[in-house]
């Protein structure tokens, strides 16, 4: 099966008064590059996170994020001991003061205490330890749900390609019957042309004449190349059938192809075969461009 490079996926999920989204994009790359995007605290997770991309994916630019929401909770209130000290002793300090100046201050509750600023703190419970199991479930999730995409989005590929390989075929088998009869024309027109040259003048010597005209056919002949197109449409409809990470080759082929094309057009030397020649390079741009996006 032939997956695409270009896929997304978002995976939500909640827990313990804290919520969170995962983001996975995936575009064309020559090679597979994971880019990372963790809130602070989360970075142990990037080796588990790559293990789990590099083991479904070959290539693609691949981009990770993960946003999470913390809902503001009370906490839990605890007593700044520190904090307390200073306070009592303050209040020590104060009733000594007092004593001396022969004032009597009455004895400050423990509520008076709690009272002061800094006393009682509210402290939030970092439960993201215990998150970590939900995130990373739903980690999977996306990550399947991308790889999933990518397969939909090669299986429309596969149609494509095999048809535009098929074109490809048909163009080259009209190439090779077009070929055929060219070769009887030329053959026909360098005989008349050769008959021309000998009744005109005596003093060129038709062996020559002939090799020269032989050289002709041969730097204009197109079999080499019609094979190498036959060969390389057999190749490629095979890979297609096949699937998997065949993107590379797939590129090879195309631009295998594209040669071939433009040596056959060089060669042409006939309105018919010319244009079939550029219908055939219309056709392989189109395929170079969806081979881009194979995997």
């Amino acid at each position: 099966m032939i997956q695409s490079m270009t896929a997304f996926a978002t995976q939500q999920g909640a827990a313990e008064g804290t919520s969170w989204t995962w983001d996975l994009r995936s575009v064309n790359g020559r090679g597979l590059d994971v880019k990372l995007r963790l809130p602070e605290g989360l970075s142990p997770l990037e080796p588990d996170l790559r293990r789990k991309i590099g083991a479904v994916l070959t290539r693609g630019n691949i981009t990770v994020g993960l946003r999470l929401h913390r809902a503001q909770t009370e906490g839990t209130l605890d007593v700044d001991v520190a904090r307390l000290d200073v306070i009592l002793d303050a209040l020590d300090q104060i009733q000594e003061r007092a004593f001396d100046k022969g004032v009597t201050l009455g004895q400050p509750t423990a509520a008076d205490v709690l009272a002061q600023r800094g006393v009682l703190v509210t402290r939030q419970t970092d439960t993201t330890d215990d998150l970590l199991a939900p995130i990373m479930a739903d980690f999977d999730t996306a990550l399947a749900a991308l790889t999933e995409m990518r397969a939909a989005e090669g299986s429309k590929l596969a149609t494509i390609l095999t048809d535009q390989v098929d074109q490809i075929g048909q163009l080259t088998a009209q190439a090779q019957t077009e070929a055929q009869t060219r070769t009887s024309n030329v053959k026909s027109q360098m005989e008349a042309a050769l008959a021309r040259i000998l009744d005109s003048t005596t003093a060129v010597d038709p062996d020559r004449i002939a090799q020269e005209l032989a050289l002709i056919a041969v730097k204009s002949d197109i079999t080499e190349e019609i094979d190498r197109l036959q060969a390389h449409v057999t190749a490629a409809q095979d890979l297609v059938k096949k699937g998997g990470p065949i993107g590379r080759k797939l590129d090879f082929l195309s631009q295998e192809f594209n040669r071939e094309a433009n040596t056959l057009c060089s060669k042409a030397q006939a309105t018919t075969l010319t244009q079939i020649g550029l219908a055939l390079k219309a056709v392989i741009d189109q395929m170079r461009e969806q081979v881009q996006n194979v995997e």
